[in-house]
């Protein structure tokens, strides 16, 4: 069962029966509703109790000074927050003269449901008053995923046994109070305290609209409200509007058997540079959409949304069932992130709480897109269009630090750079390669023609450009990468960081291609032969740092000379590490935050021969901390590919219940999207063995332990093959296109339309010992928990 008191598992939904203030915030992020454009925390209907409230519209930020002990050329000067926007969620309810309150009277029965297929979140309670008076209560949200700007309430109350007095106040509130203590810990948000400032307030019959700007950034948003109202006779409205809060109070005598029923719409609207008529014009045109479009038709697009996607990207887990809750709960918050993000960035928590103050990371082009890429495409190329937009800000910030090409920011929410660390935000310059990766990958399953040209071109360019500025040519003729910051934070300002290196050289390659194949768009770009020839040099005589006593690949230049961390005598509540030593002690010592090097024997698996991989993954496990979420699926994908499949097992537990177990403890701050996304990674590229080298797809999958068949689809602009595995072997079938070219463990397959599936057995699993992790940080094992 699922690690948490009151959580259920089902195949299409997550159920928590009961209620658990204890772990309020973590459900509040779990049940979360978005779709990449609006971001709707699971706050109770009524506002109270809460751990974290939170309304949230993609890129809407307020900025404020980064401070310094001591000032130095390149800092940047500005972070940038998420604001938790006006709330349009609150449901209050007076039952005869008692506000109701689950702390309160008692609560009979309590129930929610996030449905993955409806894409609804449904709360059922019923309750008692102090006074005695009962009513069920039945409340269902909507965040549209069809009607960007759009939400909706159904909010139902039926007395029970008796004729009762019901008021109901629908509210939308700017500048709500409640914020997580969080100590020192530097991945929470940092506090804003009343950042809207009223610019309008408006109210018309059953309609409430508040518009406010924020001082520093200059955003602007405008909410709106509207309602439909039905129940017994002699009912009374009253309208209440204020600068930062709106109030559409109903007033009813309710006889037992009969249902008080209000229906709220809502619609949200911003722009950082529009005027205040024109973003209220928005929200009002999106507001009368969404009003005509009616509950039922929302109901209906929703599922219809849904429907469509889950045809090509669901993944079914026969045998395990909180497996297949988990993967089915991740791909719909994966899908929520980014749906209608519309070119705007896919922050780390998605628009589920204000964790990372709402930035993005190199997290959405590693984690998430090649999961959005076969999945979910079109928001995959819009998240890409994103850092495009963003372009002349990263050639920007090259400049001023003296570099050629564009430097991409660590962590931003518009683009600019926003990581006040420089050794773990600037240095970490493998955030280019990572977005030149997601390009490629995008170009070769979208087979997009003018993304290619406008889009993709420009940025594998300016990017390759930036290595080439950064690197330099030794005595041995060798291209070297110094003073970089892989993957692992641990490890900060290294030399030749082997998955920096190799994911350059993949830039490097692909650049010049796009050169070749778009001649006239590039010669617009200043690039000709002479450069893409120096791009080719380049990634020739890229370095690989080997230790050839150890006879393994190091993380970077000397890593495997440092002394070991002193596992033994680590206290296992000093984890994660960055919150009780100093970055001092963990950038001399072999300790390795999440995997770095092992990430690369993934993304650059070519590279690597199969025995290459199987050492250096034994050899860095056991210095692996996975002090990040990002960790846990990527060495469950190097573990399933080197033969250790208990271990690729319980990693892909840890990635995939990061937060329905709360495994970080800080699940509160919002979901962890990427380890989300990691758990279809575990899965897929995984068990599935799924890689795309250049476009093409090869697969060598195995089924996971205690698992009785895994199916999996990859759609790509040819066609979609449907995978399904079991211990007999894999079957493959095009649902999809024409005729699509794939391979069986090396072995060329020619999928076509209308054609029988076609079978392959599974070769024998080399034999291998698991390999140890350091002492307190084994992963859970997962195949013996559940026999």
């Amino acid at each position: 069962m699922i690690d948490h008191p009151n959580y259920s598992a089902a195949p299409w939904s997550l159920r928590e029966d009961g209620l658990s203030l204890d772990s309020l915030a973590q459900s509040e992020s779990v049940f979360a509703l978005s779709n990449g454009h609006v971001g709707m925390r699971g706050n109770l209907d009524e506002g109270e109790p809460v751990g974290l409230p939170g309304t949230y519209l993609n890129g809407f930020h307020e900025t404020r000074p980064l401070p310094y002990a001591e000032s130095a050329y390149g800092n940047p000067e500005a972070g940038e927050t998420v604001v938790n926007v006006t709330d349009g969620k609150l449901m209050r309810l007076h039952v005869d003269d008692e506000l109701f309150d689950v702390r309160y009277g008692e609560l009979l029965a309590h129930s929610r449901e996030l449905d993955f297929r409806g894409g609804v979140l449904r709360r059922t309670v019923h309750w008692r008053s102090p006074a005695g008076a009962e009513v069920r209560i039945t409340s269902t949200r909507l965040v549209s995923l069809s009607q960007r700007g759009a939400a909706a309430i159904l909010y139902e109350v039926e007395p029970v046994g008796k004729s009762t007095r019901l008021v109901v106040q629908s509210e939308l509130v700017a500048n709500e109070d409640g914020q997580i203590e969080h100590g020192d810990d530097p991945r929470a948000a940092a506090e804003l305290q009343a950042p809207l400032q009223p610019e309008e307030h408006y109210a018309d019959e059953l309609r409430i609209s508040l518009a406010h700007r924020v001082k520093r950034s200059g955003a602007r948003l405008c909410a709106t409200m509207d309602h439909e109202i039905e129940g017994p006779d002699g009912m009374e409205t009253t309208v209440d509007v204020g600068p930062d809060a709106g109030r559409v109070i109903v007033a009813a005598d309710v006889p037992a058997g009969q249902t008080l029923r209000v229906l709220k719409f809502l619609a949200y609207a911003w722009s950082g540079h529009r005027s205040l008529p024109s973003v209220r014009a928005q929200a009002r045109g999106s507001l009368a959409e969404v009003r005509h479009t009616g509950w039922a038709g929302l109901c209906e697009e929703q599922r219809a949304y849904l429907d469509a996607f889950w045809e090509g990207a669901d993944v079914e887990v026969d045998g395990d069932e909180d497996l297949q809750q988990a993967i089915r709960f991740a791909l719909f918050h994966v899908l929520q992130a980014g749906a209608r993000a519309e070119r705007r960035a896919i922050p780390a928590k998605g628009l589920t709480g204000s964790g990372y103050d709402g930035h993005a990371f190199w997290d959405t082009e590693s984690f998430v897109l090649p999961v959005l890429t076969y999945t979910s495409p079109d928001a995959a190329g819009d998240a890409l269009r994103w850092r495009f937009a963003t372009l002349g800000l990263a050639r920007e910030r090259a400049r001023q630090l003296g570099w050629a090409g564009a430097a991409f920011p660590w962590r931003t929410i518009a683009g600019q750079e926003c990581s006040g660390y420089w050794p773990a935000g600037s240095a970490a310059v493998h955030i280019g390669a990572d977005i030149a990766a997601a390009v490629l990958r995008y170009q070769h399953a979208a087979e997009d023609p003018d993304f290619a040209r406008t889009v993709g071109l420009p940025l594998l360019v300016e990017t390759a450009r930036l290595w080439i500025s950064l690197g330099h040519y030794d005595r041995k003729n060798r291209f070297r990468l110094p003073g970089v910051t892989g993957p692992d934070e641990y490890s900060a300002i290294s030399d030749d960081n082997t998955y920096t290196n190799l994911m350059a050289r993949q830039n490097l390659i692909g650049a010049a291609r796009a050169v070749d194949v778009h001649p006239e768009s590039a010669a617009a770009l200043g690039v000709g032969h002479e450069e893409a020839t120096q791009w080719r040099r380049a990634a020739d005589a890229m370095h690989m740092p080997y230790d050839g006593i150890l006879d393994v690949h190091m993380q970077a230049e000397g890593f495997t000379h440092h002394a070991t961390w002193d596992f033994e005598h680590t206290p296992t509540d000093h984890y994660p590490l960055l919150l009780h030593y100093p970055y001092f002690d963990l950038y001399r010592k072999q300790v390795v935050k999440q995997a770095d090097l092992v990430l690369a024997l993934y993304t650059c698996g070519d590279r690597f021969t199969d025995e290459q991989k199987a050492r250096a993954f034994a050899y860095y496990e056991p210095l692996t901390v996975r002090d990040s979420s990002l960790s846990a699926c990527v060495q469950a994908v190097v573990a399933a590919e080197t033969g250790h499949f208990e271990l690729a097992y319980d990693y892909l537990g840890e990635a995939a219940f990061m937060d329905l177990h709360d495994l970080e403890h800080n699940t509160r701050d919002g979901l962890h999207i990427a380890s989300l996304a990691g758990s279809w990674l575990a899965l897929v590229a995984g068990f599935g063995g799924f890689r795309d080298y250049d476009g093409r797809l090869t697969f060598a999958p195995r089924v996971p332990p205690g698992v009785q068949r895994l199916a999996f689809r990859i759609g790509v602009a040819r066609g979609r093959v449907l995978v399904e595995v079991d211990e007999r072997g894999a079957t493959y079938t095009l649902q999809r296109g024409d005729e699509l070219e794939i391979a069986h463990y090396g072995d060329a397959i020619t999928l076509r339309a209308g054609a029988e599936p076609v079978t392959r057995p599974l070769p024998p699993a080399p034999p291998r010992e698991r390999p140890r992790q350091p002492p307190g940080r084994e992963p859970l094992r997962r195949a013996s928990a559940r026999k």
